[in-house]
């Protein structure tokens, strides 16, 4: 069913992953019309193809979301909008409502309009945060039954909530699915490598928060741009991915501190010693930077919540994807690793030393 002609409006797209699937989409469907809604223009960092519709769209506003459907008339709607708090804004509650209005009622307005527009396909670009950002607990080799944690962070929280209104939408006239990818990196990344490239210059690399041992799943934006590929073949076709959430990751679980050294060593550089800093005098200490901040009404990027996600254990079994969607991770995490540092360096403005 993917020969004939598509109309696909994907929200969020001239953003890191709602760009990644926009290319990935345009060059596997090349005779898809493809509009995308987003507060932003286009960017340098996220490029888009030529053929590419930009329409500027509030997904928190009814009025001006009618008007994009209106004027594009989707078959399918890739839903990637969204908000992610900032490390220093991640484990507290300043932008709670913020958060939710965007995460939360932007989905539901996106999810009803298109129930009245005559919308085929609704894929949900959800995150592994909706279950593993539980901090309270280890989540190794997790997989789909887990159930999701309604009262973690704002992020984990609001997302949680929308996945739960998009499943349970899912219907004969209207097929949905969710998607989950694991923490992203690749080209436009500007959280995740950022945030390690800079503890470079903060002389922050030799300092080790618990054993290192702790796995992640680290997934490259285009591998995610992939799954959401194969979400809209399985929903125009044998739809056996209706109503049900896929995690997306590398399935190449690494050691956080590895993943961390990778990239430190990609740009030259290597820790000149290692300190190890038990878990629980980082919490404290995490604990009275919460405090001292709340007096004084700053933020602060260590937190009690920062400590136990740099020490948590968080990956999941791909198998669910695999099996209905044929998902399977196209660049390895090696690659993904070499491939994001040179992207963020060219956005630096330097050339990597050679490895």
């Amino acid at each position: 069913m993917t020969d004939t002609a598509r109309k696909v409006l994907i929200s969020g797209g001239t953003g890191f992953v709602g760009s990644a699937v926009v290319r990935a989409l345009a060059e596997k469907y090349p005779n898809f019309i493809i509009a995308v809604i987003d507060q932003n223009p286009p960017r340098a960092e996220h490029v888009l193809p030529e053929i590419t519709t930009w329409i500027q769209v509030d997904i928190t506003s009814t009025e001006t979301l009618s008007k994009a459907f209106e004027a594009v008339k989707p078959d399918i709607v890739i839903h990637t909008a969204g908000v992610v708090p900032d490390l220093a804004e991640r484990f507290g509650r300043r932008l709670e409502q913020e958060v939710w209005k965007i995460n939360f009622e932007g989905t539901r307005n996106i999810l009803d309009i298109s129930k009245h527009s005559g919308v085929e396909v609704f894929i949900y670009t959800s995150s592994c945060c909706v279950v593993i950002d539980d901090t309270r607990t280890a989540h190794p080799n997790i997989n789909e039954e887990w159930p999701s944690a309604f009262r973690s962070t704002i992020y984990g929280e609001s997302k949680a909530a929308a996945e739960a209104l998009v499943l349970n939408a899912s219907s004969s006239k209207m097929v949905t699915c969710a998607l989950r990818p694991s923490v992203l990196c690749g080209p436009g990344d500007y959280q995740l490598l950022p945030a390690i490239h800079a503890c470079i210059a903060k002389y922050e690399t030799p300092f080790l928060i618990g054993d290192g041992f702790n796995l992640w799943d680290i997934t490259h934006v285009d591998n995610a741009a992939d799954a959401h590929i194969l979400a809209i073949e399985n929903l125009l076709s044998s739809r056996t991915a209706a109503g049900e959430a896929f995690f997306i990751q590398n399935n190449e679980p690494i050691a956080f501190r590895d993943f961390c050294l990778a990239i430190w060593a990609h740009f030259g550089h290597v820790p000149p010693f290692q300190m190890h800093i038990p878990k629980s005098l980082a919490y404290f200490t995490g604990l009275v930077c919460e405090t001292v901040t709340w007096l004084t009404g700053t933020t602060t990027t260590l937190s009690r919540g920062s400590v136990q996600d740099a020490c948590a254990i968080r990956y999941a079994s791909g198998n669910k994807a695999k099996e209905i969607l044929g998902y399977e991770a196209r660049i390895g995490i090696e690659e993904a690793i070499r491939l994001s540092c040179e992207d963020y360096a060219s956005r630096l403005g330097f050339e990597l030393p050679p490895q």
